[in-house]
């Protein structure tokens, strides 16, 4: 039976008495919105089997066309509840959840009208990869809600496999160039021993699990793995190879499947939470390469390269002294910025958590199709495989971004920041948090991170980069750019690799819009410091300038520049984190 939202949160509230004839107060707006959120996150923790316990879910969520039309009839009904709900009326805490709130409403229901379960999966981030434990559990509860989720995975390839089969029909399919050879990161899951991935978890056991009960636990693994897993994943690998990959669409633009134009739009709002048009994020990424090229030009010179820009390109693309021999060395260099940025952080940032990340590589089934480095809570990743394309004067601004000050210290400091309603804590944008983490990199030029014209060039490359998205996003998705057209345009103006050049015009065709999250929230932070600077003059201090946007959490791009215009207007003093 399908839980309705409490009926009192649909109709205007009105001053009632009660039986022995005392006035009750109405519900306030914010308490009001309070009862709707609260309600809707009770609602997503069962609908999406998500288990706070610590013990792991033991199913997949249910992604059948019945669960998809389901939840979007729950969010549009909680929109038009939202709607009710006077917004002048809240406080200013509340006033910041609706808009969270409401943003990820009206995104998680595009989502669906777009049919976005049919392609569920782009270049290089896989339904079948998703769930891979990287270790093993606390307790023999955990393993064994564990072992019910493998058992359930034969149901969730069969749903996943049919909303695939439906998207074919219709057109609607992830393009052929990043489907193409994907197919490879299920090669390791085809085995039906212990070397299977997903049999990790049962190579190593806590000693706090009885002997005998690891090794019951150990075999029924095995069993699981050799009499579900490995059929089903083959199963899988053959769907991909034979049915999927050969009428996966050759029209790469999102403007080309039904309903496109349309459905781009809808991703735009979706990553940047902005009201911008394909044209204008196109004239924004065009201002923004010719002014980074400039720049370039100026750092070239400090290298003493007589050169032109594309000689020069070559050169780093090219000469050994740039690029790491082993993995080791390349972890290595990586660990480095990110002590040295750890060391400039009192300097930097008020409010620091006690949480470290790790520093590790990329799990080597994905390496291979897997972008240069990925921040997280636990470990920072940086990916090891093909060196010859992985430069190291890109490491810098990589580490900056990834781990610290960016996307693992955000982690962190969320686990330690100020309390919120729980469905704050489990939304984020693209926008803000990749927009910091561009920041970030070009912070790092006040900290003293970049240490040799080459590494300038390198945060330059990695800015240039980000600035191209904005062009080429918007060139394939909008404008009827081909996938080497893009190629050339983003090796004509950053010294990245070929190899990384690919992987990431790929995961753009891919991935309609998320790429314009990065520049467009960094160039609103940045534009945020230049009027806070300004305004402030020498009671400026880039800590609790800081602090403001991280106290903040994740939040929509017009409610991150409210903000900015309150902190300036209280004279550069942050919102308390506790």
């Amino acid at each position: 039976m399908r839980r309705m939202l409490a009926p009192w949160l649909a109709v205007p509230f009105i001053s009632t008495v009660s039986a022995l004839g005392a006035q009750v107060s109405a519900p306030s707006a914010s308490e009001r919105l309070r009862a709707l959120y609260s309600e809707e996150w009770d609602w997503r923790r069962r609908e999406f089997q998500r288990n706070d316990s610590g013990g792991g879910p033991t199913r997949f969520a249910d992604i059948d066309p019945a669960a998809q039309q389901r939840r979007r009839d729950y969010w549009t009904r909680a929109l038009a509840q939202l709607d009710s709900i006077p917004y002048a009326s809240l406080s200013a805490d509340e006033q910041v959840n609706y808009q969270v709130f409401r943003t990820s409403l009206r995104a998680d229901a595009a989502d669906i009208e777009f049919g976005l379960h049919e392609t569920p999966f782009n270049s290089d981030t896989f339904f079948w990869t998703s769930f891979t434990p990287r270790s093993g559990f606390g307790n023999a509860s955990a393993y064994r809600n564990y072992l019910a989720l493998l058992r359930d995975v034969p149901r969730y390839f069969a749903d996943q496999t049919a909303n695939m089969r439906a998207g074919i029909a219709r057109g609607f399919t992830v393009p052929r160039p990043s489907v193409e050879g994907r197919d490879q990161t299920m090669v390791p899951y085809l085995k039906a021993d212990s070397t299977n991935p997903l049999f990790t978890p049962f190579l190593r056991f806590p000693a706090s699990i009885d002997p005998a009960e690891q090794a019951a636990l150990r075999a029924e693994g095995l069993q699981v793995i050799r009499e579900m897993i490995a059929p089903e994943y083959t199963k899988l690998h053959a769907f991909m190879r034979n049915a999927y990959l050969p009428r996966a669409r050759t029209k790469i633009g999102a403007s080309t499947t039904p309903n496109g134009d349309a459905f781009y739009k809808a991703m735009i709002g979706k990553f940047t939470t902005l009201d911008l048009t394909p044209n204008q994020i196109h004239d924004i990424g065009l201002a923004e390469v010719a002014r980074i090229s400039e720049e370039m030009e100026t750092v070239k010179a400090k290298t003493g390269f007589k050169g032109s820009m594309q000689e020069f390109m070559q050169f780093l693309r090219t000469d050994p002294q740039f690029y790491a021999r082993t993995p080791r060395e390349l972890l290595a260099y990586a660990s480095y910025v990110v002590m040295k940025a750890n060391g400039k952080m009192r300097e930097t940032i008020g409010f620091l958590p006690r949480y470290r990340h790790g520093i590790v590589p990329v799990a080597p089934e994905l390496a291979p199709i897997y972008t240069g480095g990925r921040g997280g809570l636990e470990n920072c990743q940086f990916n090891t495989y093909n060196l010859p394309a992985r430069p190291l004067y890109t490491i810098a601004p990589l580490a900056l971004h990834e781990c610290t000050p960016g996307h693992s210290f955000q982690a962190a400091l969320a686990r330690e920041g100020p309390e919120r309603p729980p469905f704050r804590r489990a939304t984020s944008f693209s926008a803000y948090g990749e927009g910091w983490g561009l920041y970030t990199e070009w912070l790092g030029t006040t900290m003293g991170i970049y240490e040799t014209p080459y590494e300038d060039f390198g945060r330059l490359t990695y800015e240039m980069w980000r600035a191209c998205r904005l062009v080429i996003d918007t060139g394939i998705h909008q404008f009827g750019w081909t996938r080497d057209q893009a190629r050339d345009y983003l090796r004509k103006y950053a010294a990245l690799s070929d190899h990384e050049i690919t992987t990431e015009v790929d995961r753009y065709i891919a991935w309609p819009g998320q790429a314009l999250a990065y520049k467009l929230g960094e160039l609103q932070i940045r534009r945020h410091r230049r009027e806070a600077e300004q305004a402030l003059g020498p009671a400026f201090d880039q800590r609790t300038f800081h602090d403001e946007i991280l106290a903040l959490g994740s939040v929509p791009l017009p409610v991150l520049e409210e903000t900015m215009k309150q902190f300036i207007a209280r004279g550069g003093k942050a919102r308390p984190l506790h």
